[in-house]
């Protein structure tokens, strides 16, 4: 058996053991590049697939080696640069050069194009999604969704800050249904609900509308949490939800945050958004931002050095889509310039998504992103009302004054109208320690800062 057999059938055989973003991401472009009497050389694009392959899937790549070669009994991964020779020659597509954005490049129109039949955009695939710790478990579920729609996880929600690829997973996963079977999906943002839903009722059509949805085999949903204080709209998505769930069809949402925590959200749909699977994705580790730049670079066939991807992966820590952007830059640089760049040209080229001061907040960003998040308008906070719906978002907002403006807690008292500085104290004290205590509490809070820092 010569090595590209070899491998080939090793491959054939990780195909079934490890999930299809994971294979396209780590091991479709390995090769064997040495095979001696009990030992195998696997060549590898970077040091980062090189940890990663040994670190995280070296014991199951021995196994199924040793099963088609018994006598292999070491395994060492090497580093190619350039895996093209061991590939099979393929065309490359010519493209003219194009300018660089002021801020990011645009996406093409083929990125931008929908299928009109389910309003998915094809280029949202599980291939193309980067699987890390930060989001093992709700690419885990959407996988298996996809796998099996409305018997397992119905509904699934999956929420997480801006940026993190929540809108890449659901659509992915009705990408993945409609490429093997013939299920009626369709995918909507939440606005887009929320404005038909409105329009239905004004035009005296909400029936046709509802059966329309009945129909569905998938409904995908975006960014749930727009419906919050919309009781009519409320009430109207509840008999969807109701009806299609009776008939087991499948339903998927998204939402900024958990539903425990999407304040003015009717009860009884909190119920059943929870109901189901509810996975997270989480902020990317350093790790997992090195991996996303990795795969980015190499979809897009670029040659960066490992010391620019982890200036970036260094400096862009909360958002995917910045990190892709940043890769877009210097793509759009190199085609335009036709030659390699370098580190100091690369913080110059993202100097704005790169080493830019801390924004500077005030308090009316605090009080308008408290009340954004949780629904409220910004009079309700600085109200004499002890309802809990209002309460939290309060004390919320006073202990964001305090951490990020250092206000004096009696200012902050005088602030909500005279309060004693003992009751803002007791407020601090309280998040601070839920913070430390309540995953989905510290997730809340990061989510308002997200939000007073991108204003």
């Amino acid at each position: 058996m010569t090595k590209e057999e070899l491998w080939e059938s090793v491959l054939a055989q990780l195909q079934f053991k490890v999930s299809k973003p994971n294979f396209a991401t780590w091991l479709k472009n390995t090769r064997i590049v040495e095979k001696e009497k009990n030992k195998t050389s696997v060549a590898v694009p970077n040091t980062f697939s090189r940890e990663w392959l040994s670190k995280k899937y070296h014991h199951l790549i021995f196994e199924v080696l040793r099963e088609v070669a018994p006598q292999i009994k070491k395994i060492e991964y090497v580093i190619h640069k350039d895996l093209s020779s061991f590939q099979k020659a393929t065309p490359k597509k010519t493209t003219a050069p194009k300018s660089i954005p002021s801020k990011t490049e645009q996406p093409s129109f083929e990125e931008l194009s929908v299928n009109p039949r389910n309003n998915l955009n094809p280029r949202y695939t599980f291939k193309d999604f980067v699987v890390a710790p930060f989001n093992e478990l709700a690419q885990a579920s959407a996988w298996a969704v996809a796998k099996n729609p409305g018997h397992v996880y119905n509904p699934l929600l999956v929420y997480g800050g801006v940026g993190l690829g929540k809108t890449h997973l659901l659509q992915s996963v009705g990408n993945e249904i409609d490429q093997h079977s013939n299920l009626k999906i369709e995918y909507l943002p939440a606005g887009k609900l929320v404005s038909s839903i409105v329009a239905s009722i004004r035009n005296a059509s909400i029936e046709e509308l509802k059966h329309r949805f009945y129909d569905l085999d998938v409904l995908i949903i975006d960014d749930v949490q727009f419906l919050a204080g919309k009781e009519k709209t409320q009430e109207e998505f509840f008999h969807i939800f109701n009806n299609l769930y009776e008939k087991n069809k499948q339903i998927i949402l998204s939402s900024d945050r958990p539903p425990s925590a999407i304040a003015t959200l009717e009860k009884r749909l909190r119920s059943r958004f929870e109901g189901g699977m509810v996975a997270d994705i989480s902020q990317p580790d350093y790790e997992s931002r090195l991996a996303i730049l990795e795969a980015k670079a190499q979809e897009l066939n670029l040659e960066i050095a490992e010391e620019i991807l982890s200036y970036i992966a260094n400096n862009i820590q909360h958002n995917i889509r910045e990190l892709e952007g940043a890769i877009n830059r210097i793509r759009a640089y190199q085609r335009l310039h036709e030659k390699e760049i370098n580190l100091d040209r690369v913080r110059i080229l993202l100097k704005d998504l790169i080493g830019a001061p801390r924004k500077a907040t005030t308090p009316q960003k605090i009080f308008t992103s408290v009340a954004s998040f949780y629904n409220l308008n910004q009079q309700d906070l600085f109200s004499a009302t002890r309802k809990k719906e209002v309460a939290w978002p309060r004390q919320v907002a006073m202990y964001l004054l305090r951490k990020e403006l250092r206000k004096s807690f009696p200012n902050i008292g005088s602030i909500f109208g005279g309060k004693d500085h003992t009751t803002v104290l007791y407020a601090f004290n309280k998040i601070e320690k839920q913070i430390e205590s309540d995953e989905q509490i510290a997730g809340e809070i990061h989510l308002i800062r997200q939000r007073i820092y991108s204003e």
